[in-house]
């Protein structure tokens, strides 16, 4: 009887797998251009607006749409006094920007605080920016009607008093052209919608042009 024994095959041996190589995703460059710093409250950092429409990314567009070389950082915190920005300026001026933007003292207005007290804020603010090698733009507001008119006096000649003191530009309001303008206030009478962000970037670009190196 004719047996199957020698009909048995060795097994096949698997076919090795070539794998493809994929190549590694090249990290994005660094940023090196110099930044220009805007260091404020709610209105810089865009409060009640979606990502990518506060003043300072309008700015950055206006920047990049005239070639010039800046990369523009957004340090504004909703609710920020001067004091509190004073208490995180150490991260903001490790960038070493070469502009600092500063919209501060809105809240300390808000507050009732002491004008002498809101004015030695900035001053250390703006101190400690130059210290690092920076050039200063300040940014004013003023204080609703019912607040007094002394006390406004006061709050407005802070701004211009320490412009003057230090030869800094003043830019004295920074919702100028904006806070009467259809659609471009939210309801709150005191952020800027997007439009209106749009409209208060190009009018601090005015005051920032002069500023700009090609």
């Amino acid at each position: 009887m004719t047996g199957f024994a020698g009909c048995s095959k060795k097994p096949a041996e698997p076919e090795a797998k070539t794998e493809i190589p994929v190549p590694m995703a090249a990290a994005p460059p660094a940023d090196d251009r110099p930044a220009i710093v805007c260091f404020g409250d709610s209105i810089t950092a865009g409060f009640g607006l979606n990502a990518g429409s506060t003043y300072p990314d309008e700015l950055q567009k206006i920047l990049d749409s005239k070639g010039y070389k800046y990369r523009v950082v957004n340090l504004g915190i909703s609710g920020d006094t001067t004091q509190s920005g004073l208490d995180r300026l150490g991260e903001a001026v490790k960038l070493s920007p070469k502009i600092a933007i500063l919209e501060l003292g809105g809240n300390d207005g808000l507050r009732g605080l002491e004008t002498r007290r809101t004015r030695d804020n900035l001053t250390q603010i703006a101190g400690r920016f130059e210290a690092r090698g920076a050039k200063i733009l300040l940014l004013g507001i003023t204080l609703p009607r019912n607040y007094g008119l002394e006390y406004i006096q006061e709050f407005d000649t802070m701004y211009t008093m320490l412009a003057k003191n230090h030869n800094y530009p003043l830019m004295p309001f920074i919702l100028e052209g904006v806070w009467d303008k259809p659609g471009a206030m939210q309801a709150d009478k005191i952020h800027p919608t997007a439009l209106g962000a749009s409209m208060v970037a190009k009018n601090v670009f005015k005051y920032l042009e002069p500023l700009l190196e090609r």
